[in-house]
């Protein structure tokens, strides 16, 4: 089924099928509740894509990358299911559980030094915890954002050494590579934006992640299983359309700081709306359509898509800065002109 409409409007009998179908999957108790449904992972990779300046290769700014980015923004849930250790292994990869005070299932402080799950889970294990039981998701994020800025640093070598190159077979071989991480690039950030969008959900950056849980709980929050199902998947598609998230867009903001200390800054942000989560839940405005309810839901999706555009942005303006190639070639010196890479480019064995 084709997503060139949007999902909110024009549904076909077929879609309202589906919709119906997922509603009442989404209703159903889960033992492993994922991070937005279909509906939002799509919405979330799809109009970060549509949002882009105009300073990012065009090849990810038409209609066809939109859809397809939308729809790899939920592999990592498809893919669930697999077996072990991919589902052992991966799973955590989309939640943390940081406690109330913003510390790590309340042993250890998220620390933008501590750049790998190694020594995370160094950190974590030295207090009787680990990042499978804590979860990983700041490396998801940091992980396939360097990814996508390596996929952008080859995609920059390519074209400028197409553009200087003196052989008609050089030319050819650089036009080839190009195409294939055009490929690899859309395929890379897709199945990334799912982790970035899993970071603007407070079920996913919070040790309540479904009901409050058996912890301290003066506000006299939530105990029913199911919350975090029907707030992420059957409310938004029920109640939340995409003109509401559009409008809560924020213009583009690139950080100055590393992707280790925005990643930081952005699930921080998450984790405040936590509290006003289960106010919400508690006053019963994820139990119908209410504007406070609409509202916020519609506040945590677009703090994804603008999240999800700006770090693409700055993956992009970094990836000058990058090496491609073995030995390292500096990509400013492919554009510059001044290093031919082809031999670097395809590999000195």
């Amino acid at each position: 089924m084709t997503l060139k409409k949007s999902i909110n409007s024009r549904i076909s009998a077929a879609s309202v099928f589906a919709v119906a179908a997922f509603v009442t999957i989404a209703l159903l108790p889960c033992k492993d509740a994922l991070a937005w449904g279909a509906t939002g992972h799509r919405l979330i990779s799809r109009l970060a894509i549509e949002n882009l300046p105009a300073e990012i290769p065009a090849f990810l700014r038409t209609p066809e990358a939109a859809e397809l980015v939308g729809e790899l923004g939920r592999e990592p849930d498809r893919s669930r299911g697999a077996g072990n250790s991919h589902d052992h292994d991966l799973d955590p990869g989309h939640y943390i559980n940081l406690s109330d005070n913003f510390t790590i299932a309340a042993v250890a402080p998220l620390d933008a030094s501590v750049f790998t799950r190694e020594d995370y889970d160094t950190v974590l294990r030295a207090k009787g915890s680990d990042e499978y039981k804590a979860g990983f998701l700041p490396y998801s994020i940091v992980d396939g954002w360097q990814q996508l800025q390596k996929d952008f640093a080859y995609w920059r070598a390519d074209v400028a050494a197409e553009k200087f190159a003196v052989s008609k077979s050089d030319r050819e071989w650089f036009a080839k590579d190009r195409r294939l991480h055009e490929m690899t690039t859309l395929r890379d950030l897709g199945y990334w934006s799912h982790f970035v969008a899993d970071g603007s959900q407070p079920h996913h950056v919070s040790i309540h992640h479904d009901d409050w849980g058996d912890y301290p709980n003066p506000g006299g929050y939530s105990a029913a299983k199911g919350f975090h199902a029907v707030f992420e998947g059957a409310y938004v598609v029920q109640y939340v359309r995409t003109e509401d998230i559009i409008k809560k867009l924020k213009p583009v903001r690139v950080w100055d700081s590393s992707i280790q200390a925005q990643t930081i800054s952005y699930l921080h942000e998450t984790h405040t709306q936590v509290v006003p989560l289960f106010e919400l839940e508690k006053a019963g405005d994820f139990s119908k359509n209410t504007p406070s309810g609409v509202d916020f839901a519609a506040e945590r999706l677009a703090a994804a898509v603008s999240e999800l555009r700006d770090m693409i942005v700055a993956a992009w303006r970094t990836s000058s800065d990058a090496t491609v190639g073995y030995p390292p070639v500096q990509v400013r010196e492919v554009e510059s002109g001044k290093v031919n890479p082809l031999r670097q480019m395809q590999g000195l064995d």
